[in-house]
């Protein structure tokens, strides 16, 4: 199985919707994690920032303007180098004291939290950090920020944001190996079964479906198919064995009966009698052919016939059914055309092939009234041999076309016709046995007198052509 039909497989949707849902609830736990924690830094980072500012309003209160200047140079005095940001300014944002060499842009429309950047414009050399601060007015028009320097909470952030991508990544990276593995090992077992029930399906019901001995489902299912084809195996033996019964008890009987009525036939001298005696043969003939034809289609519907498959051309084949049948399309004054392709090679057993095809053109030329035409073509279009056969009778209406396969099954005035009913179930039986399938439709569509095309599709073999263009 290739990569690609494996991701078409039920098991491999079903582990991808698993998928969704386990990367769904990773980043809804991932995206709580990051909103708590880089909430609970900022929480921090504030609470730190009101502190400062408690503490200098303190030193405003009992110390005044003077004081509070000086309080600001000796906390940056202490910590030149410290996250705590400070500039006191005048009404016009020039600096009185503080760290912060000027008044940042973002500050000088609010009296409130802002958050702006560290870099050249302010006077910071290096790597551009963000930084958290709080704008409020002192008496007389003053201006006093207060804020700390939060890169370090940013990179710590970026790491967390850098942390979810990955695990995101990994974990959809795990799910799609889990599921294709998963879905690889389900789809295995899946194929087994499916190719044993390919088997039995070609008429081989000595296959089982194996088990590997853990008991599970799949075992308990094979269990069960096994014993279900335990049970029609023993049926159709049953029923293979009455065939058998039948056939020797009664096809024995009716030909030692026909040998009878021949050797009367011959000793006759009254005309009549002849011709009574003489159908009562052609009867006794018919009573064997549907006898030898029911046979010989159980014989390939349950695998009892062994396909001798060779190469061969199909138009050849068909070549020497439609030589044969000229003679009879003749009788019924009746135009049977022909044409094919030069090369048409498959591989087949010839002489089930070539029952098939006969009894296509039988029934063409059979369910045709005489003066009409029987088509005959053999085609090649890609890997499939074509096989059409097409008539000018009477057609076979549409909700019928299904049903023509089927056993005796007859369709409308042909009942009154010679036959058994059973040529295109041996068709069918020989199509199916060749991996093939047949399509019906009206050979003059819109017409009257639609006639029927049967058109046979069986897996072709690359000619001598085709091998010459390769190489």
């Amino acid at each position: 199985m290739t990569i690609l039909s494996q991701l078409r497989t039920s098991t491999f949707q079903v582990a991808m919707l698993y998928m969704v849902v386990f990367a769904t609830s990773v980043f809804i736990l991932l995206a709580f994690i990051y909103w708590r924690t880089a909430g609970f830094m900022m929480e921090q980072t504030d609470q730190t920032i009101e502190a400062e500012i408690a503490g200098l309003a303190e030193q405003y209160r009992s110390r005044g303007i003077n004081g509070l200047m000086n309080v600001v140079r000796e906390r940056v005095s202490r910590d030149p180098e410290g996250d705590s940001l400070y500039l006191f300014a005048t009404e016009d944002y020039l600096k009185l004291a503080g760290n912060l060499p000027k008044w940042p842009e973002e500050a000088r429309t609010s009296n409130g939290w802002i958050d702006f950047s560290l870099n050249e414009s302010m006077g910071f050399e290096g790597e551009p950090r963000r930084a958290r601060a709080r704008v409020f007015e002192v008496q007389g028009g003053l201006r006093l920020l207060v804020g700390q320097d939060i890169s370090e909470l940013s990179r710590v952030k970026s790491l967390i944001e850098a942390a979810m991508n990955w695990g995101m990544g990994i974990s959809l990276g795990l799910a799609v190996i889990g599921g294709f593995f998963m879905s690889r090992s389900t789809t295995r077992r899946i194929e087994v079964i499916n190719q044993t029930a390919y088997r039995i399906m070609h008429g081989d019901l000595s296959q089982r479906v194996p088990t590997r001995g853990t008991q599970d489902d799949f075992d308990q299912l094979a269990d069960n198919l096994n014993q279900m084809l335990d049970r029609i195996e023993y049926l159709m033996e049953g029923i293979r064995h009455v065939s058998d019964s039948i056939a020797h008890d009664l096809r024995t009987p009716l030909t030692r009966l026909r040998t009878q009525l021949e050797n009367t036939l011959i000793n006759l001298k009254d005309p009549d009698a002849q011709e009574q005696v003489g159908e009562a043969v052609a009867e006794a003939d018919q009573l064997l052919g549907t006898f030898n034809a029911l046979l010989r289609i159980a014989r390939l519907e349950t695998g009892g016939k062994t396909l001798q498959s060779k190469p061969l051309e199909l138009s050849t084949l068909v070549t020497d059914a439609v030589e044969l049948y000229e003679a009879v399309a003749e009788e019924k004054d009746q135009v049977l055309g022909y044409e094919a392709d030069e090369e048409v090679a498959l591989l087949g057993d010839r002489d089930l092939l070539f029952q098939a095809v006969s009894n296509l053109i039988d029934n063409a030329i059979k369910y045709t009234d005489e003066g009409g035409r029987i088509g005959v073509a053999v085609r090649r279009e890609g890997d499939q041999a074509v096989l059409e056969v097409a008539d000018s009778g009477d057609g076979v209406p549409d909700h019928e076309k299904e049903n023509i396969f089927g056993r005796f099954y007859r369709v409308g005035k042909s009942r009154s016709q010679p036959g058994n009913g059973l040529g295109l179930s041996l068709v069918s039986a020989v199509v199916e046995l060749h991996e093939g399938r047949i399509d019906l439709s009206d050979a003059d569509p819109g017409a009257d007198r639609p006639g029927l095309k049967v058109t046979l599709y069986l897996p072709a073999q690359a000619s001598a052509a085709d091998n010459g263009e390769r190489e």
